[in-house]
C-alpha cells in the first residue's frame, strides 16, 4: 500500500511521511538497529535483526506494493527518523478482519509529533485496506505510548505479565490493545 504526506513538526522542521522502496533498505534497518537499541520497549535487541539491507528493501517494496499492508517512513532532512506498519494478523477467513501495528520512533526525534502522524497515517491506511480491528502490543510502563494510543481510541483488553523477558533480569509486562475501524 502506497502513501505519502508532508507535516510539519513541533520544532518547525517539515516530515515526510510515506511508503518504503527498496532503495531504503540500508536506511530502514539503521533506523531498526538504532531504535531498538535505544529502548527495551521493542520486541527484539539490535543483536538479533539477522536481515540484509537488501532484504529489508525488499519487504518495504514488497508492503508497497501489498493492497492490504504497509511500511512507512518518517523522514526528517533525508534521514528515517521513525518506521511503522501494520500487517494482517492471519489469511483465514476468521482472521482477516484483523491487522498487527507496530511503530519506532528514534530517540532523537521523540516529542515531535512523530508518533503521533504515523499512528493516524497507518490507521487511515488500515481502514482502507478494510480491516476493521487494529491491535498491539505496548510494554505497561511505557506511560507516553500508552497515552498516544488512547488518543486514537484503542482500548486495553488484556495484559500479560510476563510478556518480555530482558536479558537483564526480569519481565515487562505487555498491555494488549485494539481499535475498532468500522
Amino acid at each position: 500500500m502506497t502513501y505519502q504526506q508532508t507535516i510539519q513538526l513541533k520544532n518547525g522542521a517539515r516530515c515526510c511521511l510515506r511508503s518504503g522502496t527498496e532503495a531504503d533498505g540500508q536506511a530502514a534497518l539503521d533506523n531498526f538497529i538504532l531504535t531498538h537499541a535505544e529502548t527495551d520497549h521493542l520486541l527484539t535487541y539490535p543483536d538479533e535483526s539477522t536481515i540484509t539491507a537488501a532484504e529489508e528493501g525488499t519487504y518495504l517494496k514488497d508492503k508497497a506494493e501489498s493492497p492490504n499492508e504497509a511500511e512507512l517512513l518518517a523522514v526528517v532532512d533525508g534521514v528515517v527518523a521513525g518506521t511503522a506498519g501494520f500487517s494482517a494478523v492471519g489469511s483465514a477467513y476468521k482472521l482477516q478482519h484483523r491487522a498487527e501495528f507496530g511503530i519506532s520512533i528514534a530517540r532523537a526525534y521523540w516529542g515531535l509529533g512523530i508518533g503521533q502522524a504515523l499512528t493516524a497515517a497507518c490507521i487511515d491506511c488500515a481502514r482502507k485496506a478494510g480491516y476493521t480491528q487494529l491491535e498491539l502490543d505496548v510494554v505497561a510502563d511505557n506511560a507516553s505510548a500508552i497515552a498516544l494510543y488512547k488518543k486514537f481510541g484503542f482500548t486495553e483488553y488484556g495484559r500479560n505479565p510476563q510478556g518480555f523477558r530482558l536479558r537483564s533480569g526480569g519481565y515487562q509486562e505487555l498491555v494488549l490493545m485494539r481499535l475498532g475501524l468500522s
